[in-house]
């Protein structure tokens, strides 16, 4: 089914029509406003390949904004606790703190705000209702009009808008990675229930101290279609290895150009592609710095940019 609806197919002029249909676009408005306003807990599972993963993710908003806590259960422990503008994860194990700005959309809010823009880079269809964590759920199919994106199958609850699935399709039509609620209850979260179980006293904290800042002299020679700037900032890798960070977006799908001075680096640098499921990563030399390009975009899009990345000197 996957294959018959994201294959290489002609899109007619009827289709291109419904994909830009209020219906439609309603209905992932109803999944973004669903992800923003309600208060839940669930457990779902985070899979790649061979690997999975279960976490167990708890919302909570109220009028002065919303609190987000996501606990891995398999493997390493790990606790994040996400607030509008912060990012901490707790490392029980070697009792660590580590401090960022809030990253970019993470399961289940994937959607951005201005939904219309979508419909400029994907074909965007509603597909059947299937059953999910024993919840009807509305499917929605983004179909990408290029190669240089991914396509996605989202499901939501039907009466909630909830979103409950979450499948990443490479242009061949073939999911190489995907997120499924397993149980999910909406309502009776408490702000307790969002507070870390580390308290972290004592720990040691490692703060990437990201901030907003202007790359002189950084950028791409072409940005890729569809994709453009959205920020530029300065943080830390490790506890002192400076960097700048480009980040790039469609809307959807993210891709940020890291650059790291090569004197900083202690290692030699290992160039060329390397993939973690949707995660591609591209690196290459480019005025005695190293970057790296690191997008949930297929090798082609991340190549194209890391191969733009320029410097000129500032006049």
């Amino acid at each position: 089914m996957i294959a018959r609806l994201f294959g290489a197919v002609l899109v007619l002029a009827a289709g291109v029509a419904q994909a830009q249909s209020p219906e439609t676009l309603g209905w992932l408005r109803k999944i973004h406003e669903a992800t923003q306003r309600l208060s839940y807990t669930g457990t779902f599972v985070y899979q790649n390949g061979p690997h999975t993963e279960t976490s167990r993710i708890t919302r909570y908003v109220d009028v002065s904004g919303d609190i987000e806590k996501l606990e891995v259960l398999d493997g390493v422990p790990r606790e994040i606790v996400r607030t509008k503008d912060t990012v901490r994860c707790y490392l029980p194990d070697s009792r660590v703190v580590k401090v960022d700005r809030r990253p970019e959309r993470g399961f289940p809010a994937l959607l951005p705000e201005q939904i219309s823009e979508l419909a400029r880079h994907y074909d965007i269809n509603l597909g059947e209702v299937r059953r999910v964590a024993g919840l009807d759920c509305q499917a929605v199919l983004l179909k990408p009009r290029d190669e240089l994106r991914y396509g996605y199958q989202l499901c939501a609850d039907v009466n909630s808008g909830m979103l409950m699935r979450a499948v990443t399709l490479d242009p061949a039509g073939e999911p190489v990675e995907q997120f499924t609620f397993t149980q999910l209850a909406i309502g009776g979260v408490t702000r307790a229930m969002v507070r870390p179980r580390n308290a972290g006293r004592n720990w040691r904290i490692e703060d990437a101290g990201a901030a907003p800042a202007r790359l002189a002299g950084w950028s791409l020679a072409a940005e890729l279609p569809g994709f453009h700037k959205v920020v530029e900032l300065k943080r830390r890798l490790g506890e002192s290895r400076p960097v700048g960070q480009m980040v790039y977006s469609d809307g959807l799908a993210a891709v940020s150009v890291f650059i790291e001075p090569l004197a900083a680096r202690h290692d030699p640098v290992r160039t060329g592609l390397a993939n973690m499921g949707a995660i591609n990563i591209y690196t290459r030399e480019v005025a005695n710095h190293m970057i790296t390009v690191v997008g949930e975009a297929p090798a082609l899009s991340v190549q194209r940019i890391a191969d733009s990345v320029e410097f000129r000197q500032p006049q």
